[in-house]
């Protein structure tokens, strides 16, 4: 039994790798599908860890990055944190809306789309849970920033810190015919949703 995430086993680690791995492989088709090409995706790096590890996983405190945020609930409870960095954001953006930006600024129709992608990509992962473990999850109206990486993952922070510092970090490279991003998903499940999940998939606590 464990109580938060510190004390999760390898075992149980190594499950939330999978699905993770499962989620990014979603992720890949759905952004093959928004791109309208063919999208390759290297394997995911997955893995526990802390939110200052995170942070600086993510280039540091006051590194500026597009942030895509959506609570999920139900009979899981969370949320989930799509993060990229903002120059692959505005080159991702100048691909589907072209350059319509004279200042270089991410307009109101590109950050409209860059929510509806991680959107897409977040629930890609949503998804993956609800199909392995047959869970009702329902999921927020998505939320937009562009900030800091240190003011954005204060979001989490203050959410979930009570429950522990360690979340789970997925790394993700994609390669398009047109392009190649880097982006980055942070999943934090509250821990009974994490229980329910590994009983759904016989493990044992």
């Amino acid at each position: 039994m464990f109580d938060n995430y510190d004390e999760l086993n390898d075992e149980q680690i190594d499950l939330l790798r999978e699905i993770g791995n499962i989620g990014a492989g979603n992720a890949a088709t759905a952004l093959a599908t928004i791109l309208d090409e063919k999208v390759e995706m290297t394997i995911p790096m997955v893995k526990i860890t802390g939110f200052d590890e995170a942070v600086r996983e993510l280039g540091g405190a006051e590194t500026m990055t597009v942030g895509v945020l959506v609570s999920f609930n139900g009979e899981a409870n969370g949320m989930i944190m799509f993060l990229l960095n903002l120059e692959d954001a505005k080159s991702i953006m100048n691909i589907l809306v072209g350059d319509d930006d004279s200042d270089g600024e991410l307009s109101e129709m590109k950050l409209s789309a860059i929510k509806e992608i991680g959107n897409i990509l977040s629930s890609s992962y949503i998804n993956s849970i609800a199909a392995l473990t047959g869970l009702t999850i329902n999921v927020t109206v998505p939320y937009v920033a562009i900030d800091m990486v240190g003011a954005i993952m204060s979001v989490p922070i203050i959410e979930f810190g009570a429950l522990g510092d360690k979340l789970m970090f997925i790394e993700e490279n994609f390669s398009g015919a047109s392009n190649h991003l880097t982006s980055n998903i942070i999943l934090f499940a509250e821990i009974d949703t994490l229980k329910i999940i590994m009983q759904k998939l016989d493990l044992d606590l």
